[in-house]
């Protein structure tokens, strides 16, 4: 059995038996919804309709009805795309890099995290499907052979490698999801009363029965689809930040886009697990496995890689500078001194300086400091896209050109609405699938505990 020394804190509080695990995470499944869930469920679907109706109205009309002029292509559409893309990158992180490293504190966090990436992703796929303008042709961005009367295969759209990209991980992600619930769907499945739920639980769970054989091709694969996810969590957002990078657009046209939009990945994907987290340890009553110690060891993380976003930013202004093209010196000028200077300066204080805060740990073991630092980051990363996105363009090579982007309502309507339909299923999530890993966390409860710890101090 591993030992684990007394002086660490224990991931398990409350003097928890395996059998108390059982019956924590099976309750918001078996039991009814709170009001306190139906109220966010209800909010979220408020959000979620409104945004539907207005991609129908744009679908209808044209993407005219968003805020886009001759100059400015892109603008809130890829803004929402690369933001809900970077959100997706937390769950596979912590799912996969975490399980190689061997590290236990992933276990409460990592199932709830796994299904914000796929959500995310889901959110994300929506935005280049409609930003082609007529999305029943969206099957026109993949490489299919040439049944269109052309001679070449088909790559009409610059995205192509996001499609490529974004799918592999939606679909290694899904796997890696799908596997790690399957010993939870049994235990749900062995517990279930209403024959239709043993039905489907009998279903989902694969004829899981918990021997020796189906736990050690359960650690292979996990192991194996670790491997291969890890590798993606770097290339996919590096694939998103290329689409930038290849351009000659001065403020795109840099070599550090690659590493930057990883850690800011990684920095806004941790921040909305915290957000999730922390509503859903108050709403399901989850407070004795998501613990202060998780919270904490989350902010850490998101204070070192807003750091590295810190870094990469001063090296922007350095290289603009150093280049000695006027061109390029004058994009990052107009960033901070331009019209869209408190774009800018919302980036640079949400992303840079308020994860400084975690430095303290009074503040970073506060529930409250870190629930409001993880809005907060997650809203200085979209100022981050916005401020790529729309000041690189809104004043290019010919001032005659020059002009502001205002969003139009549609344009808001959509990312309210994605924001909507990500809660909608996150919430429908936590009401039918089980939100902690119990299976693997009942592995840890004999050496990370505060029963165990309490006996090793006696």
């Amino acid at each position: 059995m591993h030992y684990e020394s007394p002086i660490r804190e224990p991931l398990i509080l409350e003097d928890k038996t395996l059998h108390d695990i059982t019956e924590d995470v099976a309750r918001p499944i078996e039991g009814k919804a709170n009001k306190w869930w139906w109220a966010l469920f209800l909010f979220a679907l408020a959000a979620f309709l409104w945004g539907a109706g207005c991609l129908a109205y744009t679908a209808g009309t044209g993407i005219g009805v968003w805020g886009l002029n001759k100059t400015i292509g892109w603008a809130w559409d890829i803004t929402n795309f690369v933001w809900w893309v970077g959100i997706g990158h937390a769950g596979t992180l912590i799912s996969a890099v975490l399980l190689l490293f061997r590290q236990k504190w992933r276990l409460s966090i990592n199932r709830s995290a796994e299904a914000m990436t796929i959500f995310a992703v889901v959110q994300a796929g929506l935005f280049p499907i409609f930003h082609m303008g007529r999305p029943w042709l969206a099957y026109w961005v993949l490489p299919l052979p040439n049944n269109f009367g052309s001679l070449w295969v088909n790559f009409n759209s610059p995205l192509l490698w996001d499609v490529f990209a974004i799918s592999t991980y939606l679909t290694v992600s899904l796997v890696f999801w799908y596997m790690g619930l399957i010993p939870d769907f049994a235990m749900i499945r062995d517990r279930a009363v209403k024959p239709l739920a043993k039905k489907i639980y009998t279903i989902l769970s694969f004829g899981w029965s918990g021997k020796a054989k189906h736990w050690q091709r359960f650690e292979e694969l996990s192991l194996v689809l670790a491997g291969l996810a890890t590798p993606l969590v770097l290339s996919v957002h590096t694939i998103v930040s290329m689409d930038f990078a290849t351009s000659v657009i001065p403020g795109w046209h840099t070599t550090i886009f690659p590493p930057y939009f990883v850690a800011g990945a990684i920095f806004s994907g941790f921040a909305m697990v915290q957000t999730l987290l922390l509503v859903m340890r108050k709403v399901v009553h989850m407070e004795a496995y998501i613990t202060i110690k998780h919270i904490e060891y989350m902010n850490i993380v998101i204070m070192v890689t807003g750091s590295i976003v810190g870094v990469a930013y001063i090296t922007e202004l350095f290289i603009a500078w150093y280049s000695g093209v006027e061109f390029e010196q004058y994009a990052f000028l107009n960033r901070a001194t331009g019209p869209y200077w408190w774009a800018y300066w919302a980036m640079m204080t949400c992303n840079v300086f308020s994860p400084q805060f975690m430095w303290s740990k009074k503040l970073r073991t506060s529930i409250g400091f870190t629930f409001f630092i993880s809005i907060v980051v997650n809203i200085g990363m979209w100022f981050e896209r916005f401020v790529i996105i729309v000041t690189s363009l809104h004043r290019d090579y010919l001032p005659s050109s020059w002009t502001m982007f205002s969003p139009t309502f549609v344009d808001i309507g959509i990312f309210v609405g994605t924001i909507g339909f990500f809660f909608v299923l996150f919430l429908l999530y936590a009401r039918t699938f089980p939100v902690i890993a119990q299976a693997e966390l009942k592995t840890i409860v004999k050496s990370s505990s505060s029963q165990s710890k309490n006996k090793s101090h006696e």
